[in-house]
């Protein structure tokens, strides 16, 4: 029987200095990335828009195998959509990024679409060692 006992009975512990400073990092990313698409669906329609997505689904799935866990699927997806929410504000002067079209709309719910499909299909945290399997 493995003597540390099951995952969901050991005790929360921190994460060290380096993963905090990796999820920090994705969350930039997330960022750059929403602020990107933001700008590139409306460019250049059809195309700007599976590009954004597709990218925003790159850093999620790409920081979810970096990390070896949901978290680094969840961070850039965080940084993503406060970037997007935060740039569909108005401003005072009455400017705003984002139109009324259906690609803003698509690149609102398809990025949110993406990051959860993206986050729920982040590694979890596996057990290890021998008494793993059953039967064994």
């Amino acid at each position: 029987m493995n003597e540390q006992g099951s995952l969901l009975t050991q005790p929360l512990r921190p994460p060290s200095a380096g993963r905090t400073v990796l999820y920090l990092g994705l969350f930039v990313l997330g960022v750059v990335v929403g602020a990107a698409g933001a700008l590139l669906q409306g460019a250049w329609f059809p195309g700007g828009l599976l590009l954004a997505l597709a990218g925003e689904a790159g850093l999620c799935l790409g920081g979810g195998w970096a990390t070896g866990g949901r978290g680094g699927a969840i961070a850039p997806a965080a940084g993503w959509i406060i970037a997007v929410i935060l740039l569909t504000a108005t401003r005072p002067e009455g400017d705003f990024l984002f139109g009324a079209g259906g690609g803003s709309y698509l690149f609102l719910l398809g990025g949110m679409a993406v990051a959860v499909i993206c986050a729920t299909l982040g590694q979890g945290r596996q057990p290890g060692g021998r008494d793993v399997r059953l039967g064994k």
